[in-house]
């Protein structure tokens, strides 16, 4: 063989060769209900248990990918990664289900999916199963959350879904209420854009299911003290787990064993401030001379 040739054949097994390492294939399951294209992710990282147990018990009802953030990311809320280059690294988190990591943000690993990595929109992205509940006025810190509503607001119908201590059986048995409440949603013609669901299960034993509105009490915050013997101050930073909560929200859902599912929105107009700020005589004023 001519060298030439030889160099051609070696640039094509090379270009074939990096390309089939960089995009992951595609990973169809078969199954009574077979169909749904899902995107999976969470904030505390492509390899935490609570992500593989979610893509076990979502794999039997179609397509499951899964684009997470390569390092754990809890607690950063909605927060947002640009202005820099995000490596994206494929991998396998259980067989079949294959994505990426990603040196991001929750929210731009599940926004970045969407707008270039997937070949089609999802029918659904959930985030989770996170380590620890996500209840209250917690949603708007939580990383999970955050990435639901960046799901939410791309039009993609968008479920956050925390669990209760870090066992693995209750992430099993949670993984497969999720299963089996997003079968249930499609067959109700409710798996569209608009839907925004936060779920929070509780560790062990389950003593049913409630539709719960979010509590608004602030979480207490704990700030503990150390000095350094030469005198400089040191303060960890912790939040404390409300343990009460008027009835029908999801602190006392959470508090009583029952696992609780919240349905969110994008918009957080108070409408009632829309009529008596009207009222205010309120004029832009005249712009200063350049």
């Amino acid at each position: 063989m001519k060298l030439r040739a030889k160099c051609a054949l070696l640039c094509v097994i090379l270009v074939f060769g990096l390309a089939s390492a960089q995009t992951p294939p595609t990973a169809v399951q078969t199954g009574e209900d077979a169909g749904l294209f899902i995107l999976v992710t969470n904030d505390d990282g492509y390899d935490a248990p609570g992500l593989r147990a979610l893509a076990e018990a979502l794999a039997p009802l179609g397509r499951v990918m899964v684009a997470a953030p390569q390092e754990n990311n809890s607690g950063v809320g909605h927060a947002t990664t640009s202005r820099q280059f995000v490596r994206a690294r494929a991998i396998e988190i259980v067989p079949e289900v294959k994505g990426w990591a990603i040196a991001a943000r929750p929210a731009t690993c599940v926004r970045m999916a969407l707008e270039d990595l997937l070949d089609e929109k999802p029918d659904v992205v959930v985030s989770g199963i996170n380590r620890g509940e996500n209840l209250g006025v917690v949603v708007n810190y939580s990383g999970t959350v955050g990435a639901a509503r960046e799901a939410a607001i791309a039009g993609v119908a968008a479920i956050a879904v925390s669990n209760q201590g870090n066992d693995e059986t209750d992430y099993r048995h949670t993984g497969e209420f999720v299963r089996e409440l997003i079968v249930q949603l499609k067959a109700a013609g409710r798996l569209k854009p608009g839907l925004f669901l936060n779920v929070n299960a509780p560790a062990g034993e389950r003593k049913g299911v409630m539709i719960v509105r979010q509590s608004t009490q602030a979480t207490p915050q704990v700030f503990t003290r150390v000095s350094s013997p030469r005198g400089d101050l040191y303060v960890w930073p912790d939040y404390a787990g409300r343990t009460e909560g008027g009835e029908g929200t999801d602190v006392w859902a959470f508090t009583n064993g029952y696992i609780g599912i919240t349905p969110l929105q994008l918009d957080q107009t108070d409408s009632s401030g829309l009529g008596w700020l009207k009222e205010l005589k309120l004029e832009a004023g005249t712009p200063a001379p350049r």
